[in-house]
């Protein structure tokens, strides 16, 4: 029987995931901004007591801190949440009819400071000011060493209600595509089956395994636009800039063209960031940078409550549970402007199949592991603080909710998310919600062009949804 002394240690502490020691470290110390815009004033009053009664039962990491026990082994510790620690209520001046430049401000000084390790890493800001495209915007910022976007993303999703009918359960796309660890794991048991086909994976692994390494350790992207290759460029202040897009128009561009969703977006992206390079120095040739693409590594894709998340058997475990390919942006010749938009549809589609068709995000969690057995956790983090310097973006994606959310009865017109703290210059993600894909980009303050940027992103999106024949289909 276990003793009552033991029980409670048990409950009390638990090991800190090797990923969650990564990201909060010397090296490295990553956070997510998750940004919910209202379509009505804030009234702040709830924010406790919704706090207290959903926010908080949520996850037990929401109550702990990171130490260390008597061996040197971070664990999480539960303590005593003094909620209005957490709680953040800026003021700015007043008379104003938009408070843009003041919210952008806001949101690169909450950014740039670093988590009080003395309590939970977490807090809420609560801006209640307008700006052009919204009456007001909540912030959550969690410290990824909780957890990925995935898992806290579907705990702020449990707090979270319907707009239409608070009573009934958020609905999400769902997605038939199959995720980067499970899909290696296909790979390896059927190895075999096929042998032309155990060839192109053999290769694939180790051209692209080959190349991971490389660029993490000794291969860095030259300096361009979008890439400044400062020292410590994560401390800088950043611009956090969005752009909508149409679901629907998106879906009709993958019907005329095939492929998925993520291919023709991730084309879109490729080809706006190669306008905005040639846009920016028109008298360089068309640059080559490499993107990290995150990807789900779960056997599930689609957002579980905590009990399920935290079974000792789960599918899909709260965590960290995430890898990364590296992926050059398609060239385009010369001037981006007289080529075909719709190759970076193409090329973005045979590239990621392509990559998909490989066990190196496999083999780069199982090096990565590795080394932090040998090595332990800070080196580990270093390296994936040289992976990340030596590319010269992140893109990441989250699937949200079909119909609008409320919280609170506060309606939320829109809502995306940022990763801050990584050491590059440019980071993007995207989230899909209730018919639009928000894209937002986070770029290094006073370097990167954020309005030209988005001007790039909006002129390849109608580009590509011209010549794909969707405007007339």
């Amino acid at each position: 029987m276990v003793s009552k002394e033991l029980k409670f240690k048990m409950e009390e502490e638990e090991p800190v995931s090797p990923t969650g020691q990564y990201f909060n470290s010397s090296a490295l110390s990553v956070s997510i901004l998750s940004l919910f815009e209202f379509d009505i004033p804030i009234d702040d009053s709830p924010a406790i007591d919704t706090l207290e009664n959903m926010f908080i039962p949520v996850s037990p990491r929401f109550s702990s801190i990171m130490v260390k026990d008597e061996h040197g082994i971070q664990q999480w510790k539960r303590v005593k949440v003094k909620l209005e620690e957490h709680v953040n209520v800026p003021t700015f001046p007043p008379g104003l009819e938009y408070y843009d430049e003041y919210v952008q401000e806001y949101l690169a000084k909450i950014a740039m400071a670093p988590f009080s390790q003395s309590r939970p890493l977490w807090e809420i800001h609560i801006i209640k000011y307008p700006t052009k495209h919204a009456e007001g915007i909540l912030v959550f910022k969690l410290h990824h060493a909780l957890g990925d976007g995935f898992s806290l993303m579907g705990a702020l999703f449990s707090c979270i209600k319907r707009a239409d009918n608070p009573s009934l359960p958020l609905t999400f796309p769902s997605s038939r595509a199959k995720p980067q660890e499970d899909h290696g794991s296909q790979l390896i048991s059927t190895i075999w089956r096929s042998l032309p086909r155990a060839f192109n994976v053999g290769i694939n692994t180790i051209l692209d395994f080959g190349w991971s390494l490389l660029k993490s350790k000794f291969v860095e992207d030259d300096t361009t636009p979008i890439r400044s290759g400062a020292p410590g460029v994560e401390f800088r202040p950043i611009t956090i800039s969005t752009v909508a897009f149409s679901l629907d128009s998106i879906r009709r561009i993958k019907a005329k063209l095939g492929g998925t969703v993520n291919d023709v977006i991730t084309g879109i992206i490729f080809y706006g960031i190669q306008l905005y390079l040639h846009s920016v120095s028109k008298s360089s040739k068309c640059a080559q940078p490499t993107a990290l693409l995150l990807l789900n590594t779960r056997v599930i894709n689609n957002y579980q409550n905590l009990q399920e998340m935290t079974k000792p058997d789960a599918e899909s475990p709260w965590g960290n549970q995430f890898g990364f390919m590296h992926i050059s942006l398609p060239s385009c010749g010369n001037d981006p402007e007289k080529g075909n938009p719709l190759d970076f549809v193409f090329k973005a589609r045979e590239t990621i199949k392509a990559k998909r068709n490989s066990l190196a995000v496999f083999l780069t969690g199982r090096f990565l592991e590795m080394l932090r057995k040998i090595r332990g956790p800070e080196i580990t983090a270093q390296y994936i603080h040289s992976t990340l310097k030596n590319t010269s973006m992140t893109i990441s994606n989250l699937i949200g909710p079909m119909e609008q959310m409320q919280i609170a009865d506060h309606p939320v017109r829109s809502f995306y998310f940022m990763v801050v703290g990584v050491p590059q210059s440019l980071t993007i993600t995207m989230v899909s919600y209730n018919g639009k894909l928000k894209v937002a980009m986070g770029t290094e303050k006073g370097f990167i062009d954020s309005e030209l940027l988005v001007s790039c992103l909006e002129k390849s999106f109608e580009r590509i949804f011209t010549a794909s024949g969707a405007k007339t289909g």
